[in-house]
């Protein structure tokens, strides 16, 4: 009985790592503050099947109440002629960077990134709940 507890432990854990693979894995780097502007840099890696043509996301910095002192909104992924498309098994960053009209009064902020859009090949829609995953969204 033992063995097939582990055959089916086996199991579950090989197929929850090809599900999390195939996805849009995206890590949040803790905000850089400098005077009036903030980075957060993005590393992601396609473990989708198929390239992504564009990936759209905003970055949302709050402070230590969870109050928004700032936000960026930007196409992370092509959308431009500069950023191109992002391959299967491809890896790419991207530098949010974020000002603000005064000096941000604390260092101890907060990124929080949302992706609003992914488009994959032959224009298609992406899952974003479900094709997107981010980790990292921590303080500084």
């Amino acid at each position: 009985m033992n063995h097939i507890y582990k055959k089916s432990f086996f199991c579950l854990v090989l197929f929850c790592t090809v599900t999390v693979q195939a996805q849009l894995a995206v890590s949040v780097s803790p905000p850089k503050i400098t005077g009036q502007k903030a980075v957060v840099t993005l590393a992601m890696k396609n473990g989708l099947a198929e390239k992504v043509e564009s990936a759209r996301a905003v970055c949302f910095l709050l402070d230590e109440q969870g109050k928004m002192v700032g936000q960026a909104t930007k196409w992370v992924i092509g959308g431009t002629k500069d950023r191109p498309a992002l391959e299967p098994k491809g890896k790419t960053t991207f530098n949010f960077v974020i000002t603000s009209s005064q000096p941000f009064t604390t260092t101890n902020l907060t990124a929080k990134v949302i992706f609003s859009r992914v488009i994959l090949a032959n224009d298609r829609p992406a899952n974003v709940a479900k094709d997107v995953d981010i980790t990292g969204t921590t303080q500084h």
